[in-house]
């Protein structure tokens, strides 16, 4: 599996590439797609964290059964995708056309889970999360539990969201 990834990542160096890619049956195109989302999460502090970088990769595992080297390589990938992207129009609407809503709640939590991975959200953090889960359709009473989920999960508490 790790040479097919690689073999794709090195194909895959511009966002336009998952533009290109039709349908939902290019698997490391929705991969590319999903990472570039937890990543443009992870950017949307003035600093990377430590801890955010690896809540990006945590995210990648368990969403797609990757190893540690695989999620390594994916958010690279990503967040040369995420900086070189104009829009994240490209990476949204594959993901929301490829997901039905649990799949796209699971993301948002996820998501979440990178923004509180450095113990505090920020303005632009809680911007870019409602701006993603807006591109995504997800409905706002669903987006409001993903993040208390998420919250809990990273045991910040119960005050308010």
């Amino acid at each position: 599996m790790l040479k097919t990834l690689k073999d794709l990542f090195d194909g895959l160096l511009s966002p336009l590439a998952i533009t290109q890619t039709q349908g939902c049956d290019d698997e490391h195109a929705l991969q590319l797609a999903t990472a570039v989302l937890l990543v443009e999460v992870m950017r949307a502090d003035a600093t990377f964290a430590d801890d955010e970088r690896a809540a990006v990769r945590h995210a990648l595992g368990e969403k797609f059964a990757l190893s540690g080297d695989e999620a390594d390589r994916l958010t690279e990938l990503a967040e040369t995708a995420a900086r070189e992207a104009t829009d994240l129009f490209a990476f949204t609407s594959r993901v929301d056309s490829c997901w039905d809503m649990p799949a796209k709640l699971r993301m948002i939590e996820l998501m979440w889970g990178v923004a509180y991975a450095d113990g505090r959200l920020t303005d632009h953090e809680r911007h870019v999360m409602w701006r993603l889960a807006d591109l995504l359709h997800v409905p706002q009473g669903a987006y409001v539990h993903a993040r208390l989920r998420a919250k809990q999960a990273a045991g910040l508490g119960d005050e308010s969201p």
